[in-house]
């Protein structure tokens, strides 16, 4: 019999609930017998309060012929490799954003019990081996930890072989955190958009998309315009913002999303990476341009969005920072809601579980 888990909400906030362990998606739908699009879709109407249930591949059913949908096309690198200290302790490094100055941000974590925590205590100037006589220097501090006199993050230098994305694929594998509880190849973090390896993370929120699901929306007139953001490591543990993030905004997707608004369409971002950045592009009279670059951008609820009025996302941890974006397109109020119905009906967190389709309103 399963447990109505609605009541663990906090009825205050979206932003504070319990999470358990059995909602956390451990492994693709495909281990489950299901292909992509099979993933349950959770429906919300901004304007209405109205929600619906439905599995994404009938996502069909709730766009229309001039909906635009911002497309992420970052690939998913094999962004966690092994790394030995000189002490000979055996960590895994978590490559995360190349920075504007040709470093890397990075993360040490510490292999505990098939899974990784947080390794704070490296120190500056460290190196550490990586595989086939490569290494990593550490430099400064990117991002201190909780603790003090940790650090979380650090900027740091590489020193391979060969050019990047043939020594990760030689010796990387995808970043997995403790719910995940087997590896799995990276062809799984992969969505059908990509075109372009960056990502630490994988843009998880176009996964469920297959190539003949778009070909069904775009014969029904739904349009896609496509941008790219490289994701950085994700604070699983403190829930920090997200830091510096390559992004790139062409002006054909500039101008569509412009044509859409001066339209009155739904504009529909596929994915909070892609939030940020059009949101990081689109300026205070509401037009958006082309732009590249590096964004520290951080959507609230006080700063407001300009450039989307809808969001297709997966759902979000208790206190995770990308549910005060989700506030800025959703009052609390009806956020807390479809929290509520995501919970008593089992939905699935995560990179492999469900996702949420925020509208303004029906079409």
């Amino acid at each position: 019999m399963k447990t109505d888990l609605s009541t663990t909400i906090d009825p205050s906030s979206p932003m504070d609930f319990v999470l358990p362990p059995e909602l956390e998606a451990s492994e693709p739908p495909e281990a489950r017998g299901l292909a992509r699009d099979a993933v349950r879709l959770l429906v919300s109407y901004r304007q209405t309060d109205r929600i619906e249930h439905a599995r994404f591949d009938d996502i069909g059913r709730y766009l229309a012929a001039g909906d635009l949908l911002v497309i992420n096309t970052s690939g998913t690198m094999n962004a966690a490799l092994p790394a030995i200290r000189a002490d000979g302790a055996r960590l895994e490094l978590h490559l995360s954003t190349h920075l504007p100055d040709g470093v890397w941000s990075v993360e040490l974590r510490l292999p505990q019990n098939g899974a990784t925590v947080p390794f704070l205590t490296a120190q500056p100037n460290e190196i550490l081996t990586l595989p086939e006589g490569a290494s990593v220097q550490l430099q400064q501090p990117y991002a201190i930890g909780k603790i003090p006199g940790s650090v979380r993050l650090w900027r740091a230098t590489l020193r391979l072989p060969c050019p990047l994305h043939a020594y990760l694929e030689r010796h990387g594998f995808p970043i997995r955190y403790g719910y995940v509880r087997e590896p799995w190849p990276s062809a799984y973090y992969q969505t059908v958009f990509a075109n372009e390896m960056g990502s630490a993370e994988m843009p998880s929120a176009g996964r469920a998309f297959t190539a003949e699901l778009i070909t069904r929306l775009v014969a029904r007139g739904v349009q896609f315009a496509p941008l790219v953001l490289h994701t950085g490591v994700a604070s699983l543990e403190d829930h920090e913002p997200p830091y510096a993030e390559y992004y790139r905004v062409s002006e054909d997707t500039a101008r569509a999303v412009n044509v859409a608004r001066t339209a009155g369409r739904r504009i529909i971002a596929v994915g909070t990476t892609v939030v940020r950045a059009l949101e990081t592009v689109t300026d205070g009279e509401n037009v958006t341009r082309p732009g590249e670059g590096w964004t520290e951008l951080i959507v609230t609820a006080e700063r407001g969005i300009r450039a989307v009025n809808g969001l297709l996302t997966g759902l979000h941890e208790p206190r995770a920072t990308h549910l005060a974006m989700l506030e800025a397109l959703a009052n609390r109020a009806s956020l807390r809601m479809a929290y509520r119905e995501s919970l008593r009906n089992h939905y699935l967190w995560h990179e492999f579980g469900d996702l949420h389709l925020l509208l303004p309103y029906p079409h």
